[in-house]
């Protein structure tokens, strides 16, 4: 969807628009006579399709429902799927099922108008529809795995986004080979009675081969990796003119004792810490320094424009594809040791108790005078003392931080913060490159000292502009819905935890804090997650639910992240002049983009990894993991192994020494003769069976293990 479609969208769709004719609505949107043209035609589209209507004396108005809703499709693995419909004044409809003789040609992702054949009903049946147009395509380009059959070329499309093999003309086309990983346009979508056409459009080279995989998942999600020459020509020309003597409207840093903590393979360091006591209030003064990449990248210019369009950086194993060209990212704007780097500081204090008394911001300029991993600070704080080496004014320092992140940590539960411990993966590879182990990130009190502080300025700096009165980008997360905390009431109850009431967020964390080191803590953790709605980047008034934030917004990381630059830029105007502005209009629709994108490269970085991990098991089919059950359905129950970041199927076909039925209330399979239950939480061990990589699919089988002991009294039959 373009910006000017989603900005007319915006407008039209909140609860104060009144009807007016095109010209006001351009004025009202600040829609230039150069850009007019396209203006137009984007109002004729939505037009046409049945997004706008233009009614008595050519006023514009949102188009009336009449049983017709707009949303985002998405197919499942059987062949059916769901249309989330898009958010009007803030609100989002039930998703509706659509059948799979109803889907047309629609693909995942696909913006799609729905004509609604049921309504919801009282048993909590969802409504049902059609997909009657496809108003937009999310991509016409695929990867896959190319293969021949009867004499045509065919393409096994990676993932589950299409049931079946898409032609691709005559055997050999483009010089492909079976095996082969291609990309392919899509001529013709395929329906339920209909394959689909493509055409190759380029040759990634042989499934299996070092890269490839890296490459396709690339092309798959269209992650843009190579920077057009004028924005490389921009960076090469900030670097020629970069002067780090220059420190003229700068505050002077670089002779503070100031850190950074990252993790040991990062590409980009884009915050430093420095933090003192003051001698006669004892109040902590603590300083947040994040890179200044605004000073290299003025609005308007190439590196503006590409990082605008990424929005984010993407971090694949062994691969960064950067929002800034490594010129910028990883070099004149990165906060390294020894180097005098330009920022944009939040200079905080706070009492001993941790209450935020003050805050000021400045340009500033540092001297990093230490880099440590996360590691390493974890080694450091088990000690008794300074390890050798480490100068003594350093390790006072991380101390100090430790001390103050554990009180701000303690407040900002107390306040009702939800803490969520999600498994992160980690790859190990040979001396060769290859997968040869994974585990789980640690997470321990060196992260948390670097997240206490960076969540300390997001929040400063998000009240600062608020008390501005000036819209700015948020970092928002909805309260949840109620009738989606009451469904995780019921399942933590099934597990055993107390809870009164399910919207209090005090119960909820006494939940996750209870379930913290327990077998079950991913299955808790998952499900509230599941329960809750995703955050976003919005200029809208809302708090972080997650956070029990008011004001809250990111600012720590505009070297990869592009709603943190924009802060910074309505920062610097401030600190500059006094005042600042924003549209909000032109801020929504930004907001809308850079939270695509967003979940764009995090669902490319999850690929990837389960690529690769796939990849490693399916030449260890028989391998034995003890594994925690996340998930159970009528069809058979999820588990997540416990050492080991795979989660995988088992199969209730696979269950062959029972008949097993299914119970929704007690999330479990129960073994109708033997009584063998598999439960939300419970441990199993399994063996990996099947690995289909085309599908990213992974089978489990349960081990054998002995019956339990029949109960006390019953009589064995003769």
């Amino acid at each position: 969807m373009s910006d000017f479609h989603q900005k007319i969208l915006n407008f039209i769709s909140k609860k104060t628009y009144q009807p007016i004719k095109p010209k006001a609505l351009a004025r009202k949107l600040n829609i230039g006579a150069d850009v007019y043209g396209d203006f137009r035609r984007a109002l004729r589209d939505m037009i046409r399709q049945g997004q706008v209507e233009m009614g008595r004396n050519h006023l514009v108005k949102p188009a009336q429902p009449h049983g017709a809703v707009t949303g985002v499709f998405r197919r499942v693995a059987a062949g059916f799927g769901f249309v989330r419909p898009q958010a009007i004044d803030g609100k989002v409809g039930p998703e509706i099922l659509i059948r799979e003789s109803h889907t047309g040609d629609a693909a995942t992702g696909d913006v799609v108008l729905v004509r609604i054949l049921k309504k919801p009903n009282r048993s909590d049946l969802g409504p049902v529809g059609e997909i009657t147009q496809v108003l937009e395509r999310a991509t016409r380009q695929f990867v896959g795995t190319y293969f021949e059959r009867e004499g045509q070329g065919l393409v096994r499309v990676d993932g589950d986004v299409f049931r079946h093999s898409i032609f691709v003309g005559d055997p050999g086309a483009k010089g492909a080979k079976p095996d082969d990983k291609v990309v392919f346009e899509m001529l013709r979508f395929p329906t339920p009675e209909d394959r689909g056409e493509g055409v190759i459009a380029e040759i990634l080279g042989q499934r299996g081969q070092p890269g490839v995989d890296t490459l396709s998942v690339i092309r798959a999600y269209a992650l843009p990796d190579v920077f057009p020459a004028d924005a490389l020509e921009e960076a090469r020309q900030a670097a020629a003119t970069f002067d780090e003597r220059d420190l003229e409207g700068r505050d002077d840093f670089t002779r503070e004792v100031i850190i950074t903590i990252d993790p040991a393979d990062a590409h980009d360091f884009d915050d430093a810490i420095s933090l003192t006591i003051d001698p006669k209030s004892k109040h902590w003064q603590l300083g947040v320094h994040i890179a200044d990449v605004g000073h290299f990248a003025p609005p308007g210019g190439a590196l503006d424009r590409e990082a605008r369009k990424r929005a984010t950086s993407v971090y694949l194993p062994q691969r960064v594809i950067p929002m800034f060209p490594e010129l910028i990212s990883n070099g004149l704007a990165s906060l390294q040791q020894g180097k005098v780097r330009f920022t944009k500081s939040a200079l905080m204090d706070f009492t001993p108790q941790g209450q935020r008394a003050n805050v000021r911001f400045a340009n500033g300029a540092i001297k990093v005078t230490k880099r440590f991993s996360y590691e390493q600070v974890s080694e450091i704080l088990a000690l008794e003392g300074p390890p050798e080496g480490l100068d003594e004014e350093v390790y006072r320092l991380l101390l100090r931080m430790r001390d103050l992140a554990l009180i701000l940590r303690k407040r900002r539960l107390k306040r009702g913060a939800l803490e969520l411990v999600m498994p992160e993966p980690e790859l190990e590879y040979d001396e060769a490159g290859k997968v040869s182990g994974a585990h789980f990130r640690k997470h321990d009190i060196s992260h948390e000292m670097i997240e206490e502080f960076m969540l300390s300025a997001n929040e400063a700096v998000a009240e600062h502009l608020d008390r501005l009165h000036v819209p700015f980008l948020r970092r928002v997360h909805p309260a949840p819905e109620p009738t989606k905390l009451e469904a995780f009431a019921t399942f933590a109850r099934s597990l055993g935890y107390k809870i009164e009431q399910a919207q209090d967020r005090f119960s909820l964390q006494r939940v996750l804090q209870q379930s913290a080191g327990k077998p079950d803590v991913y299955a808790v953790h998952y499900a509230l997650l599941r329960s809750l709605k995703k955050a976003a980047y919005a200029p809208d008034d809302e708090e972080h639910y997650a956070l029990a934030s008011a004001d809250y917004c990111h600012f720590t990381s505009p070297i990869r992240r592009y709603p943190d630059l924009t802060v910074h830029r309505q920062l610097g105007q401030w600190l500059r002049t006094g005042r600042t502005g924003g549209d909000e209009e032109e801020l929504s629709a930004l907001g809308d983009h850079c939270s695509r994108m967003e979940r764009r490269a995090e669902t490319a970085e999850r690929e990837l990894i389960k690529v690769r991990l796939l990849d490693y098991l399916s030449h260890r089919l028989g391998t034995t993991l003890e594994v925690v059950i996340t998930g159970v359905a009528d069809y058979g129950f999820f588990g997540q192994a416990e050492h080991f970041p795979v989660e995988g199927l088992v199969h209730i076909s696979t269950l062959n020494d029972d008949y097993y039925y299914y119970d929704e209330a007690t999330h479990s399979l129960t073994g109708q003769r033997t009584r063998r239950r598999y439960r939300l939480g419970d441990k199993v061990q399994v063996e990996v069976v099947r690995v289909d990589l085309q599908r990213r699919q992974l089978d489990f089988r349960v081990r054998p293990e002995p019956l339990p002991p029949e109960p006390k009294g019953r009589k064995k039959k003769r």
